[in-house]
C-alpha cells in the first residue's frame, strides 16, 4: 500500500508582502461587516419610519373625518338655534348638545396631553418623514461601501496568489474609498 504524496504549500512565514495583505484583508472585511450592519439598519430604519409615518397620516385623517361631521353636526344645531321654533327644553338641550361638539371639534384639533391631535399627528409624522429620508440618504453610501471593500478583498487575493505587489496598492485606495463611504454612511457628510 503506498501513500498518497502530501504535497506542501511553500513556505511564506516571513514574507512582508502575504503578511501586509493579510492584514488588509482583515482590516477590509472587518470594515465590509460593519458596512453592512449600516446598511441593514438604514434600510430597517427607512422601512418602519416610512409606515409609522403612513400609520399617523391615516390616524390624522380619520381625526379629520371625525371633525368634520361634528363640524357639521354643529352648524346644523345652530341653525336650529337660530329658528327660534324650538321649546326652552329643547334649545338648552340643543345648546348643550353645540357645546360637546364644539369641544370635540378643539379636542380633535389638538390634544397636547395625549399627542394624539390633527396638530400633534401631523407632527409626528413629517418627524417620520424625516428620519426615513434621512435613512435613505444614508443607504446607498453602504452600498458603494460594500461593493468597494468586496472588490478591494478579492483584488488583494489576486495579489497575494500572483504576489504581484504593484495590485496590493488598488485595493488599499479602493479599501479607503470604501471606508470613507461607510463612515459617510453614518453621519452623511456629503
Amino acid at each position: 500500500m503506498s501513500e498518497a504524496p502530501e504535497t506542501e504549500l511553500p513556505h511564506h512565514s516571513n514574507d512582508p508582502f502575504r503578511t501586509r495583505c493579510a492584514m488588509l484583508v482583515s482590516t477590509l472585511a472587518m470594515c465590509l461587516a460593519i458596512a453592512s450592519l449600516g446598511g441593514n439598519n438604514a434600510s430597517k430604519e427607512s422601512m418602519s419610519n416610512n409606515i409609522l409615518a403612513a400609520n399617523a397620516y391615516s390616524f390624522y385623517q380619520a381625526k379629520n373625518i371625525r371633525q368634520t361631521d361634528y363640524k357639521i353636526a354643529a352648524d346644523e344645531l345652530r341653525v336650529q338655534l337660530a329658528n327660534d321654533k324650538l321649546s326652552p327644553a329643547a334649545k338648552a338641550l340643543a345648546e348643550k348638545k353645540l357645546e360637546g361638539y364644539e369641544k370635540n371639534i378643539a379636542r380633535y384639533e389638538s390634544e397636547p396631553e395625549t399627542g394624539d391631535g390633527k396638530k400633534e399627528l401631523m407632527e409626528k409624522a413629517k418627524e417620520h418623514e424625516h428620519e426615513r429620508d434621512t435613512a435613505l440618504r444614508q443607504d446607498p453610501w453602504f452600498d458603494y461601501a460594500e461593493a468597494l471593500l468586496q472588490i478591494a478583498i478579492v483584488l488583494t487575493s489576486v495579489a497575494i496568489l500572483t504576489s504581484a505587489q504593484v495590485l496590493f496598492w488598488i485595493p488599499c485606495c479602493l479599501g479607503i474609498l470604501g471606508i470613507l463611504s461607510t463612515i459617510n454612511g453614518f453621519f452623511l457628510f456629503i
